[in-house]
Parts: C-alpha cells; structure tokens; sequence
C-alpha cells in the first residue's frame, strides 16, 4: 500500500527507470534543439526590446542607433557560436566553461566560471518566466493584477517537468519551440515583404510621443547610452554556452551532433533578432521603462502594462490584436519564454554533478533520481528562481538588469583557456594540423577579447541599475565552493586508515535505556545480550522517586538478568545525566567502547513522531559527539506502522539504485 505522498510523486514524477535505460534518455539533434537551445532562441523576444527601451530613455532621435547596436550584436552572437563550436568537439565530456577554464587557466579560474554559470542558470529561470507572462498579460491585460502567482505556477510546471526525465521534458517543449521558430521567421517575412510592396506595417505606439528621461544628450553621454542599450541587446546570447554543459546528453557521435545543433540553434537566432529588430523599426515601434513617460498612451500608465515588442510587431504584421495570428504569437512566445527556463533546468543540474564529483558542491548534487535525473539539483534550482520572482515581483525588467554578467564571465575565461588549448596541441601537432589548429586559435582568441571588453561594458552600464547583486553573489558562491571542498578534503584525510584503525577495543560495555518494562525495554535487552558484551547494565533516569521504586520492584518481580543502574538527576533531565555516565565509563576505561541501546518506537504517521522518540532524538545527538561510543537503537514497530509495511523481499521501483552513495 503507497503513501499519499508516494502517490503524489508517481503521479507528477511517473515511475522510475532502472540505471540501466540511462542510454535511453540521450537525445537526437531534433530533441536537443528545443532543450539546449530555448534559451537563446527565445532570447530575441526581449533583447530587441531592451535596445529600444535603453535608446528611448535619450528620446526617439536614439533610435536611429537601433541599427548599428543590433548589427554589434549580431557579430557577437556569431563570435559566440563559432567560439563554443570547438569548445564542444574539444571537450565533449560536459564541463562546458568550467572544464575549458579548469584545464586551462586552473581550478580557481575555472570555479569563477561556476559560480557564474549557477547564478546565470538561476536568473534564466526566472527572466524567461517573468518575460513569458509579460506576453501573456499583453494578450490578456487582466491577469497583471496576478503576475507573481503565474509566474511561480510556471516554475512548479517546469520543475515537474524536468523531474519526469530529460527526453520526456524535451518532446513536450519541441513542440512549442518549433511553432515558436516557424511563427515568427512567418512574421518577418510577411513583415518585410509588406515593406517591400508599399504597405509597411505600423505599431499601435508608432503615433506616441516619448517623455526623454535624460534629454540634450551628447559627448560621452551618447556613447554612455549606446553602450548601455549594447548590452541590454546582449541578453540574446543568453544560454548560448548551455549546449556546451550537455554534450554528454547527445548521441554520438556526441561532439559531432553538438556542433551541429549549436550552428542550428546560431543561424536561427541571428535571423530571428534581426528580423525582429529591423520590423521593430519599420513599424515605429515605441517602448518604454516607465509607461507614463509615453504621451498617447491610452490606458491607465500607473497600472496598465504596455504591450512587448513582439506583440505590437505580430498585432501590426497580421492586421490588429483580434487575429488568430496575433494570438498564434503571443501563445508560442510566452510558450517559448517560459519553455527557455529550460535550459537552465538542464544546465544547472548538469554542472552541479560535475561540480559535486569534484567536491566542490555536496555530493547529494551527484545522484540521480527515479527518472535518472539530477532531481535534487533541479529542485534547488526551482526554490531559489522562485525566491528572486518573488522578491522582485515578477518584474522582467528590473531581473533582466542582473542578467548576463555571469554569461559573459563565462564566455570570457573559457575562450582565454581555449587560446591556451590550441597553444598546447600546437606545441605537439603535426605540419598538416597545424593550419586547422591555427584558425581554431584565432578565432576563440577574438571571441575571448570581444567578450572580454563586453563584460566590462556590462559591469560599468548595468552596475548601478542592480548588476551589483550579481558582483556580490559570485565571490560568494566561489568561497562557498572552496569552503565545501576544503571540508571534504580534511574529512579524506581523516578518513585515511592507519595503524590504529585495526587496532581492537579492550573490552565493550554495553548500556540498555530503560523508562519502564514493556515489550521495547525487553526486546532491546536481548539484542544487547545476543552480542555478548563484555558488560552489561540497564540504565534508567530518576525522575520521580515512586516511579523509579516501581520500575524497581517490577524488574525484581520479572526476575531480568541484568542489573538495572539507577542515575540521579536533580533536575529532572534525562540527556545529561545518562551523557555523564557514559563519559564517567570512557573516563574509566579510554580503551573500551560503550555501545548504548535505545529502544524506539517506529510509527506509521507522521504527528506520531511529535508525540514518540523525542528524549531518545535528543540523547542521540549528544552521544554521537562522545569518541568512543556506539549508539544502537532498537526498534519496535507499533500497529500503526505495519499498515504501511511491504513484505521484506520486494522493494519499491528506483528504491535500490546502483548509484546511491553512502553518507560520507
């Protein structure tokens, strides 16, 4: 008979996989598109948007920069995928950046890498959420009053997705994916071959004037600007590296395949941002941070939300807001948006069991679950998304502010270890390799000095405007690492057996708890004497001199072999008095080992536990500080816990797993 929790689970999780169907879950090209790549195909929904708000803070005179900003993008976008195209055939393991840094540049680089990648993981979550409900509130504006709640469903969804299994999550995002793609390469094309023939599409906003938040701009100021809507524009490479983290998950030939996706998922990109902001453009598309600051507006600027880009583009490209296209738009963007967290839900589990086996996050990271998933690496992921949705309420604009620090550190050092790669295969290649090797380094060395002065671009642009968080939490994670791996470290060479190890205990005693004589009491007193202990006594607390006379007389009338110790407490505490005594033998006796056995009774519901076993919780935890003591409880199965019992010989599915790992 399951619990209603385990129901539960089978329900939202599904049955477990055997260790053996792990080869199973690897996935082809077609299916890795969807899961590696969300992100960054997603990403043009937003970042032409950020180009346009940046550059409308100066007035609408900026946007005529619009262009050259998102040619800038583009070239880096490219740069970025050609760059992380040899990162995959040479390191086709799954370490992504942080093996490249590692390898390379040496561990310190590559935990910087990390500590980025994690903290971009977790705001990709909660970016690509919060900017697919700002798509749903621009279809239906009645919903903003319940942003936050939306978002933090969106987030359970996916989470439960993903616990299900890799490729179980990835056929359900295909889907949405595709029509994502195919939708909006149809609304550019309609778009620009409406230009084409006269009849260039025009946005609802396209006749609203814009209050200039910093008017009369020149000098440094201008290039201040352009430079701060450059990297807004950047969020389009978002995710671009994710590939990289989960080459392990395609079929082989497994670098070969990644390659392949990654190009796939770069031309898609590249075509559908520029289309997108060339469309933004023709149309007259006006947007801005703040709602009021847009004279015409029609609604109400303190509590209405101004529609997204892509929705004003899809409303001015089919001909309104009432069309099954527009719908058709809206639908798959705020599909795809939410769907682009994704990729984060593969990535941050990915790297978390790489960084655990090298013991620099906690082993629980390393285990897979039922569905042979990173389940608890998943599962943090959704708890501290879901933590930043909430603390800033669901606002994709002000979360997009902390984004893409961390993917541009990372893209950063890993193209400076790729450099340092193809330095080394240099040293050792033959003539005919050499020519290959030659522009494999030249390109990861542009990519390495493009992105490099993006991230300082980045940093001073988006400091002030809450980048700074971002700056904090990296150092952060990074000595959390260090700290975590110094601890196993100390524990490995705690752990390492010498010349005492072997050596055998003098003598053992043994120490039964007793309350009162009942079945438990009697039960754990012949398992103590089955081991036949050098000594044996029964221990009991003085609480309440009648009772402790009663319990006396009663085990004289039972006539037990063994002799019952009686310890005062004053106090009337239990934990410290029975902890003394036990020191008191060690004291006595450094040589031997006392094993105390502590009858415990073993419920069937979980309130049970608030009114059983909590004085034996207690002695517990203080006796295993004690060197030298052994704590052995001894149970007794009350009736309410043998309802749930399972026969002994059969195990629940996924119960048993070849890859569990005992407590370290």
């Amino acid at each position: 008979m399951f619990s209603p929790a385990t129901v539960v689970k089978r329900l939202v999780v599904g049955r477990p996989f055997r260790s053996d169907r792990l080869g199973h879950t690897l996935l082809p090209k077609r299916i890795a598109l969807p899961i590696f790549a969300s992100d960054p195909l997603s990403s043009v929904t937003y970042a032409t948007q950020e180009i346009l708000l940046i550059l409308t803070l100066g007035g609408l005179a900026f946007l005529s920069l619009a262009p050259w900003v998102g040619l800038a993008v583009v070239v880096l976008l490219a740069v970025v995928v050609l760059s992380y195209r040899q990162v995959v055939q040479a390191y086709p393991s799954g370490g992504g950046s942080y093996e490249v840094a590692s390898r390379n540049l040496g561990r310190s680089a590559g935990l910087v890498v990390a500590a980025a990648l994690l903290v971009d993981y977790i705001l990709t979550v909660a970016v690509s959420v919060a900017a697919g409900v700002d798509n749903i509130i621009s279809a239906i504006p009645e919903l903003n009053p319940h942003r936050v709640l939306i978002n933090l469903a969106f987030v359970a969804f996916l989470t439960a997705m993903n616990l299900r299994g890799v490729r179980e999550s990835g056929r359900a995002f295909a889907v949405p994916t595709y029509a994502f793609v195919v939708g909006t390469l149809v609304m550019i094309v309609v778009g620009l071959g409406r230009a084409v023939f006269g009849d260039a599409p025009v946005a609802e906003s396209a006749g609203w004037a814009v209050h200039a938040e910093h008017s009369g701009l020149s000098g440094l100021a201008v290039i201040f600007l352009v430079l701060r809507a450059f990297s807004s524009g950047c969020t389009a490479l978002t995710g671009a590296e994710a590939i990289s983290n989960g080459v392990p998950a395609f079929r082989k030939p497994k670098g070969r395949n990644a390659a392949a996706t990654m190009t796939a998922m770069g031309v898609l990109s590249i075509l559908m941002f520029a289309g997108i902001t060339a469309l933004a453009l023709i149309a007259n598309v006006h947007y801005t941070e703040n709602t009021c600051a847009l004279q015409g507006f029609p609604g109400n600027c303190e509590t209405d939300a101004q529609r997204t880009v892509i929705a004003q583009i899809a409303a001015a490209v089919f001909g309104g807001d009432n069309t099954v296209a527009f719908y058709f738009m809206q639908a798959a963007a705020a599909l795809i948006l939410v769907l682009a967290a994704n990729t984060a839900y593969n990535g941050f589990p990915l790297l978390g069991s790489i960084l655990a086996q090298d013991r620099y996050l906690p082993r629980q990271l390393h285990t897979r679950g039922d569905r042979l998933t990173f389940s608890n690496g998943i599962v943090l992921l959704a708890a501290v998304a879901g933590g930043l949705i909430y603390a800033f309420d669901g606002s994709a604009t002000r979360l997009i502010q902390l984004y893409i620090i961390g993917v541009f550190t990372s893209f950063t050092l890993c193209q400076a270890g790729m450099v340092r790669h193809w330095n080394r295969k240099l040293a050792s290649a033959a003539p005919a390799e050499r020519r290959r090797i030659r522009w494999g380094r030249a390109i990861n060395a542009f990519g390495a000095c493009f992105t490099g002065i993006v991230l300082v671009v980045v940093l001073i642009t988006k400091f002030t405007h809450g980048a700074y968080l971002v700056v904090i939490a990296i150092p952060v994670l990074y000595v959390m690492m260090r700290a975590i791996r110094r601890h196993y470290d100390r524990v490995r060479t705690e752990l390492v057996i010498d010349d005492e190890t072997e050596t055998l205990p003098s003598r053992v005693h043994a120490l039964v708890l007793v309350s009162t004589v009942h079945k438990p009491t009697l039960r754990a007193l012949s398992f103590a004497r089955a081991t036949r202990p050098d000594t044996l006594t029964a221990l009991t607390v003085n609480i309440d001199d009648e009772e402790t006379r009663a319990l006396r007389r009663e085990w004289e009338a039972r006539d037990i072999p063994v002799s019952l110790r009686v310890v005062e407490s004053p106090y009337r505490e239990i934990t410290r008095p029975v902890v003394a005594y036990v020191k008191n033998v060690r004291r006595e006796s450094p040589r031997d080992v006392v094993c105390v056995y502590i009858p415990e009774y073993v419920v069937g519901r979980w309130w049970e536990n608030l009114l059983h076993n909590q004085s034996a919780l207690r002695l517990k935890g203080r006796l295993l500080f004690v060197p030298g003591v052994m704590v052995t409880s001894v149970p007794w199965q009350l009736a309410s816990s043998t309802r749930r019992a399972r026969p002994r010989a059969e195990h629940a599915p996924g119960e048993i797993r070849r890859n569990a790992t005992p407590a370290r």
